[in-house]
């Protein structure tokens, strides 16, 4: 009789513990983060800054090459090369700052709306939509409405 009232006692905390998991496990969110940069005003104003930013670059060499060409001296030459070196990495190190810095702004504010949304819809965790094979619930268009309305 101990036997069977212990098993009972067992089978039903079992039961209970199961029915309460059930009831906390909110599940798994995925995002398409390219669905959601593409969607963001943010995030499409700095393409367009870096984009700018590029362009400006390439006219740099176009007009540095016009110059060189009009150089008669190997000398001068070679001091236009090293001034135009060292000028180009400069432009192509804020370059690069501006762009970095662009994708972290961008980045973290998805990020922070990603994490309002997993909050709000109580799921245990967000990850990128290509690792999901079966289940989860695409977030996506939650986030481009949080990112839209200001957060």
């Amino acid at each position: 009789m101990k036997n069977f009232k212990l098993a009972a006692v067992l089978l039903l905390g079992g039961l209970f513990a199961a029915s309460l998991q059930q009831t906390f496990a909110a599940g798994v969110g995925y995002i398409d983060y390219q669905k959601v940069q593409a969607a963001y005003p943010l995030a499409q104003q700095a393409v367009k800054e870096v984009d700018a930013k590029a362009l400006e670059l390439q006219q740099y060499m176009v007009d540095k090459e016009k110059q060189y060409k009009s150089l008669d001296t190997p000398l001068k030459k070679q001091n236009f090369e090293e001034a135009t070196a060292r000028e180009f990495n400069a432009k192509q190190d804020a370059f690069m700052k501006l762009k970095n810095d662009k994708e972290e702004l961008v980045y973290n504010k998805i990020q922070a709306a990603a994490k309002q949304v997993l909050v709000e819809q109580k799921l245990d965790a967000i990850v990128d939509f290509r690792v999901i094979f079966v289940g989860g619930v695409d977030i996506s268009d939650l986030v481009i409405q949080k990112l839209k309305s200001g957060m």
